[in-house]
């Protein structure tokens, strides 16, 4: 990505402790934008994304970088890639802590990956369960009486 200047847009509210690390060790030039998407109620996925926060940058032409916590079923993505497509960005790729290829329903890459994980729905560094949990400094799986 080195000369194109790329925006990356921080997935809300999970991503926030990924990106402040991971912006710390990026060197090129570059932007940064946020966006706060919901999918989740509990610990199961809607399957209908909700746009709380929307995008305020124009992306015509620009290479977009997705800073996302966790990929499961990959409905958020997909919503978020078309999206931006949409709006004409040049390339759009995907950063994401944990990945759950397990849980995976499509076929888009997913170009920058911490891991792979389990189907286990896990708190902690950034990530929630119902909202609580995201202050939590290492990661946690959810265990279910």
């Amino acid at each position: 990505m080195e000369g194109m200047n790329p925006l990356f847009l921080v997935v809300l509210n999970g991503a926030f402790m990924f990106a402040s690390e991971l912006f710390k060790r990026v060197t090129i030039p570059c932007e940064i934008s946020f966006v706060k998407l919901s999918s989740y109620a509990g610990t199961e996925t809607t399957n209908v994304i909700r746009e709380l926060i929307g995008l305020d940058h124009p992306l015509d032409g620009r290479h977009v970088v997705i800073v996302e916590d966790i990929v499961d079923t990959g409905h958020t993505m997909r919503y978020t890639i078309k999206k931006l497509r949409d709006l004409r960005a040049a390339d759009v790729r995907i950063a994401t802590l944990f990945f759950k290829p397990n849980s995976f329903q499509y076929d888009y890459p997913i170009d920058y990956k911490g891991m792979d994980i389990g189907n286990d729905f896990i708190v902690g560094y950034g990530l929630d369960y119902d909202q609580q949990g995201r202050n939590l400094p290492d990661i946690y799986k959810i265990i279910e009486p």
